[in-house]
């Protein structure tokens, strides 16, 4: 079994939720983190409008960090690629921000009410 964590825009997250519900995988954990990349946060990433014209000439500031929402999902080793595949595709949008993806290792699953294990804890 594999985690799949995916650090996406909070925008992002209906049609995510959506494409993993499809791929036979509803179930998730969802958590609002603040965090940045590389680029330091960026003021796009919040529902603020900002003119185009402040846009053009570089002057906003960026935020110290940005929104966005944290996703894990835990798979069938036979399943990560089309998950992983599936975040990808809904997630990228060619922009600074796009996110991170992880893929990790997962030794046990276990479901307390049944005492399922391995691969039918979890599906």
């Amino acid at each position: 079994m594999k985690e799949i964590i995916a650090i996406i825009r909070p925008r992002k997250m209906n049609a995510t939720k959506q494409a993993l519900d499809a791929l036979g995988f509803p179930s998730m954990t969802a958590v609002p983190v603040l965090g940045r990349g590389k680029q330091r946060g960026i003021a796009g990433e919040i529902n603020v409008d900002i003119p185009p014209e402040v846009l053009a000439q570089g002057k906003y500031r960026a935020m110290t960090y940005i929104p966005k929402r944290m996703l894990s999902v835990v798979v069938p080793d036979r399943e990560v690629d089309p998950v992983v595949q599936a975040i990808v595709e809904i997630n990228r949008t060619g922009q600074v921000g796009d996110g991170r993806v992880f893929v990790c290792h997962v030794e046990e699953a276990l479901r307390v009410r049944t005492d399922e294990r391995g691969d039918s804890a979890i599906l």
